[in-house]
């Protein structure tokens, strides 16, 4: 009894975050927030299946095959399965981020975070013996360039943000405005 009751609890709680959540919204921003979580929805399912298919390969490598040091390829494979699934945890993530904050537009240092992620999964899919020299150099390039542009996001996200914080400082504190000017002579 005292399950159904706490479960009914959990229920209702959750229901009333969601609407809260859909709460003094403009038509079009519910609109967006539905499509977030429609997206969330899949994401998870599709990381689920991600997942289990991953376990059946490393039970099928454990179990049938055996573990063998030497082959690369299978742990390349593995390995990638997983960067697979971690993309996906980071791609769900951003989008809850963008749901909870209210914000219209995922940061441009996610989507670079993901594109990282995704080209260091293709760095431990490579097989040097078959990748040409011009192939790693763009993805060396590619590395590169976004790694400089998160880089550069990453300090204008942090400019903006002191700026706040002076910003509110200022607001709370109405002496600091007021320093006198010092005269020049």
């Amino acid at each position: 009894m005292e399950d159904l009751s706490m479960k009914r609890s959990w229920q209702s709680r959750d229901c009333s975050h969601f609407i809260k959540l859909f709460r003094g919204l403009t038509f079009y921003e519910r609109f967006e927030q539905a499509i977030i979580l429609t997206l969330i929805a899949l994401i998870m399912l599709v990381t689920a299946i991600a997942t289990i298919h991953l376990i059946g390969a490393v039970w099928h490598l454990v179990v049938d095959v055996g573990i063998d040091p030497i082959n690369q390829t299978i742990f390349q494979a593995i390995f990638g399965a997983i960067f697979t699934v971690i993309i996906a945890l980071e791609f769900k993530h951003s989008l809850l981020v963008v749901l909870a904050q209210h914000e219209n537009v995922i940061r441009v240092r996610t989507i670079v975070l993901i594109a990282l992620l995704a080209i260091a999964r293709k760095f431990i899919l490579l097989d040097l013996h078959d990748v040409t020299a011009m192939e790693l150099f763009a993805l060396s390039a590619a590395v590169l360039a976004l790694g400089t542009v998160y880089w550069l996001v990453r300090e204008q996200d942090a400019r903006v943000a002191r700026d706040a914080r002076e910003q509110a400082h200022l607001e709370d504190n109405p002496a600091a405005r007021c320093e006198p000017e010092r005269s020049s002579s």
